[in-house]
This record gives structure tokens, sequence and C-alpha cells, in this order.
């Protein structure tokens, strides 16, 4: 990928799925027991973004539990992952704002 200047950025943006337990003041629904959060988040390596998405995340007052990555762009294409457009975009915005960019939210119930 390259950066919004048109160069090869030494950041690559990866693919985590983030699970996340209960908190005070996490923002979700009052009986949910927890969420599946599907982030973009870039890095020089994944165990950067990982870091930068768990540090990020406890700040904004989640507990994150488990982080499972699933690689880069190239790498998702090579296994053979249809990403939409809008992926595409999301994580294009995540390498431009060097960012970690939450997707999608999935609410755990019991």
């Amino acid at each position: 990928m390259t950066d919004k200047t048109g160069k090869k950025s030494r950041q690559q943006v990866y693919t985590l799925l983030v699970e996340i337990g209960r908190k005070d003041g996490d923002g979700l629904a009052e009986n949910a027991t927890g969420a599946a959060l599907v982030i973009y988040a870039s890095g020089v390596d994944e165990a950067e973004a990982v870091r930068e998405t768990v540090a990020i995340l406890k700040q904004a007052d989640t507990a994150p539990l488990d982080v499972s990555g699933y690689g880069t762009l190239d790498e998702r294409l090579a296994e053979g992952h249809e990403i939409s457009d809008e992926e595409r975009d999301l994580m294009q915005r995540a390498l431009d704002e060097n960012a970690v960019i939450v997707a999608q939210v999935t609410p755990f119930f019991d």
C-alpha cells in the first residue's frame, strides 16, 4: 500500500479480530456479555498493530481479552478472501492516518 503522498510506506494495515469483555463505561448494550470487533490497524508488523490496538482499546474503556490476526490486504487476497471496496477504503484510511479503525462491532449476548 502507498500512503497519501504516493510513497511506499513501511507501515502496513492488518486485519484484527478483537474480543472484548465488559467494563464500566464500555458503551456496550446493558445486557451484552462482551463483543467482537473487526479492526484495521497500521503497523510496521502485526505485533506493533496488535500492541497499538490493545493500548487504544484500553484507553477507550474497553477490556480486550483476545486478538486474532488475519494478515495484510495482500495476505488476505492470497488466501482467497473477498475484500469489498468499503473494506479497502477503511484499510487505506488506517494507513493514511496511521490509525486503528473499528470496522464492525458484534455484541455477545447469553
